[in-house]
Parts: structure tokens; C-alpha cells; sequence
């Protein structure tokens, strides 16, 4: 049976929804990402294409989340946590069609182990964040700090794999490719930096209402 705050206020349910249906698709294209890394002659440009479906999807829920937001006269979560929440994702769904873009533009020949790390991390880093989701919805504070932690160890190793091979990179012959990596590694890189700030507005979200 629903409460009587859930009949009074449908719209709170709503944005729980939207904001999981969000999730779904970042994890998509963090799973899709990981995938055309570690096939990437045979799938590039096909799974770029796909990246790009999944980007202007989540786009898509994205402006349908402000939208609901500027009607709503009450929502579960303050408007500016909603809002701050649904961009963050939003980026990390960009920033991960970004890299398979710039390894169309750049002509990239092959996937690196590098790159491969990196899609792994990012991947694990989404999908803490979607579980994270279900402990935002229920007010679990034990529980996200938990996703919390393994977020931030995450975003520490992205940032010492890109220290690490930043300085390899360097060692390479042709100055047109090293720049080339060294773009795509830090895009990847800050595409767990930004999953990161989705954990920490989830977390404080929490907090704020615990």
C-alpha cells in the first residue's frame, strides 16, 4: 500500500526514477567503453555510434529531470542536489562517448593496456555508483559511505595509473601520438574524477537528510 506522503506527493517517486533510469544508461556506456577496448579493431566505429545513441539518451533524461524539477513543488531531495546530481552523471556519460570519439578523430590504430585499465576502473567506478542509488533512496548512510570509500580508491588508482604512465609515454619516439594517448588517458582519467563527484553529492545528499 502506498503512504499517504506518496499519494500527496507522486512526483518524488518520480525523480528516483529518472535519476536510476540515468544510472542504467552510464553504466551502459562505461560496459559499452570497456568492450570496444578490449575489441577494438572489430568495433570502434560501430560502438562510438552506439555511445553516442546512449549519450543523447541520457541527455534526454537529463532534460526531462530539469524539466520535472521546474513544475515540482516538493521533491525528495533539494532541486539544486537533483540538478547537481543529473549534470555530474550526465558528464561522466559524456566524457566516456569523448573517448571513443577522440580515438575516431585521432585514427587511433589500436587499444593500449592503458586504456584498458582505465575502461576498468571507470566501469567499477559506475557501478558502485549505480548501487550507491538504491542507499541514496532508502537514506543509508552506512551503506554510502561504503560505495563512498570504494569510489575515492577507484578515482586514487586512475590518478596514479595516468602519473605512472604519463611519464612512459614521454619515452615514445612519435610526438603526434604521445599527444594523442596523453588526451585520451586524461579524459578517462577525468571521467573518474567526475564519478567521483557524483559519490560525493549522493553522500552528502545522505547526510544532509539522515
Amino acid at each position: 500500500m502506498r503512504s499517504i506522503r506518496g499519494l500527496l506527493f507522486p512526483q518524488e517517486g518520480r525523480f528516483f526514477e529518472l535519476l536510476e533510469e540515468e544510472s542504467k544508461l552510464v553504466l551502459k556506456g562505461a560496459k559499452l567503453l570497456r568492450e570496444l577496448l578490449s575489441d577494438y579493431n572489430n568495433s570502434l566505429e560501430k560502438k562510438r555510434k552506439e555511445l553516442k545513441k546512449i549519450e543523447r539518451q541520457g541527455d534526454d533524461v537529463v532534460h526531462e529531470i530539469y524539466h520535472d524539477l521546474n513544475r515540482a513543488f516538493i521533491a525528495p531531495i533539494d532541486h539544486e542536489d537533483i540538478s547537481s546530481l543529473a549534470t555530474a552523471y550526465d558528464d561522466v556519460l559524456d566524457y566516456t562517448y569523448s573517448v571513443a570519439n577522440r580515438l575516431h578523430v585521432y585514427k587511433v590504430k589500436n587499444s593500449t593496456d592503458t586504456m584498458k585499465e582505465f575502461s576498468k576502473i571507470v566501469y567499477k567506478s559506475v557501478e558502485e555508483i549505480d548501487k550507491a542509488l538504491s542507499s541514496m533512496r532508502r537514506l543509508n548512510q552506512k551503506e554510502m559511505d561504503e560505495k563512498f570509500l570504494k569510489i575515492h580508491k577507484l578515482e586514487n588508482d586512475a590518478d596514479e595509473l595516468l602519473d605512472e604512465v604519463t611519464g612512459e609515454l614521454f619515452k615514445r619516439k612519435d610526438l603526434m601520438e604521445v599527444l594523442k594517448l596523453k588526451e585520451i588517458y586524461e579524459i578517462l582519467e577525468a571521467t573518474t574524477d567526475r564519478c567521483e563527484d557524483v559519490s560525493d553529492i549522493l553522500r552528502n545528499v545522505v547526510i544532509k537528510h539522515t
